[in-house]
């Protein structure tokens, strides 16, 4: 068989369909670029359906009918407006920072939005677990899916690994108030913790900077600031 002999005819129905199947959604829309026959493939309403219901469970079953049509068009509206969303959320932290940093009052405001809006697993794994984005909207995705969803740390591992910013880095700064002994008050204390955000995801740091982060805004860590670590 030469070359132009091998083409979609070739492959049995299910085959192409378990090969669309396999796909993340930006490849599958590349893929429905290659031919008309191709394109045809990878809107199948069924393949859309099932992305749907994977990324969106408790929405799926609120709309599921077995007369529902274009699945395709409904994932399509729905990822705009998540991606409204996350676009909101990192104006948002663009605006509160400041030389690379931000403070704890604003960090944790952009975890609630997240909250608030009910992102899942997968809205903040392509839209904020991403390389061009600051490492800070970085962090504040690992630590909603971390510390909210609960999501398993090797899930979470993985996509940090997918977006390629495992190895990113943050640095985290606060001062702890100085409290009265015998009376006399011990000098405030100054710490700062940096790290990776994959030894974050696995507790390297003991749990340390989360657990400062979620108290940042209490009276026991005052002016608690996340900064940007840059790579050597």
């Amino acid at each position: 068989m030469n070359q132009s002999d091998y083409s979609y005819s070739t492959l049995p129905n299910d085959i192409a369909l378990k090969i669309a199947s396999s796909l993340e959604v930006p490849d599958l829309s590349s893929l429905g670029c290659c031919s008309r026959v191709w394109r045809e493939i990878c809107r199948s309403d069924c393949l859309w359906e099932s992305l749907v219901k994977e990324r969106w469970p408790l929405l799926y079953e609120a709309v599921k009918d077995p007369n529902f049509k274009d699945w395709r068009g409904f994932y399509v509206k729905q990822h705009e407006e998540k991606k409204g969303q996350a676009d909101s959320v990192i104006n948002l932290v663009e605006q509160c920072s400041e030389s690379d940093s931000l403070k704890v009052i604003d960090y944790l405001h952009a975890i609630r939005c997240l909250k608030t809006m009910q992102f899942g697993f997968r809205d903040v794994q392509m839209l904020l677990l991403k390389q061009k984005l600051n490492v800070l909207l970085n962090l504040i995705g690992l630590h909603y899916c971390l510390n909210i969803l609960q999501v398993p740390a090797f899930c979470i591992t993985e996509a940090l690994r997918s977006g390629k910013i495992v190895d990113q880095r943050v640095c985290v700064k606060w001062r702890q108030p100085g409290r009265w002994f015998n009376g006399f008050r011990i000098r405030d204390g100054y710490h700062s913790r940096c790290v990776y955000l994959k030894d974050l995801v696995m507790g390297e740091d003991d749990g340390e900077v989360l657990t400062v982060l979620e108290r940042g805004a209490t009276r026991e860590f005052l002016r608690v600031q996340v900064f940007v670590v840059n790579s050597p």
